[in-house]
């Protein structure tokens, strides 16, 4: 019996807005926290954030992350991808009002863009891409 998805369900189960958890090593441990991301079948993951935060920085260090997200309700479901990232380009105003919208809703967005605004890091944000290579997936909902 295998658990596993196929590649259409953990792509579909990747594209939904989970929190994230992602491991990045950095200095030879490593490094784990929660992150909003965005996906599309195919294409990249996209993280945003800190130009010179510690998940950047760790980043350009390693070349390569890991990225899981999961229900959290039975029957438990989770999707762990990995493969080289690169911190990338600068985020603009829109991916992340994108980002924000995806994870606070349209409302949630605005205040969230305000906040970021009046902080002044809403031009120190930028994007981590990281191009899916090997998966892990169970799905515990699947008949036995």
């Amino acid at each position: 019996m295998s658990y596993a998805m196929s590649r259409a369900e953990r792509e579909q189960f990747l594209a939904q807005p989970h929190v994230g958890v992602l491991s990045v090593v950095e200095n030879g441990a490593p490094l784990t926290m929660p992150v909003w991301y965005g996906y599309q079948p195919g294409s990249p993951v996209v993280m945003i954030t800190g130009r010179e935060s510690r998940k950047a920085q760790a980043v350009r260090v390693a070349g390569w992350l890991s990225l899981c997200a999961q229900d959290e309700t039975w029957p438990y479901r989770y999707v762990t991808v990995s493969g080289p990232a690169a911190a990338a380009s600068p985020a603009g105003h829109a991916e992340q009002r994108v980002m924000a919208g995806r994870y606070l809703g349209e409302q949630g967005a605005g205040r969230y863009m305000a906040w970021i605004t009046a902080s002044g890091e809403v031009d120190e944000q930028i994007l981590i891409e990281m191009t899916p290579r090997t998966w892990l997936t169970v799905d515990y909902g699947k008949p036995g």
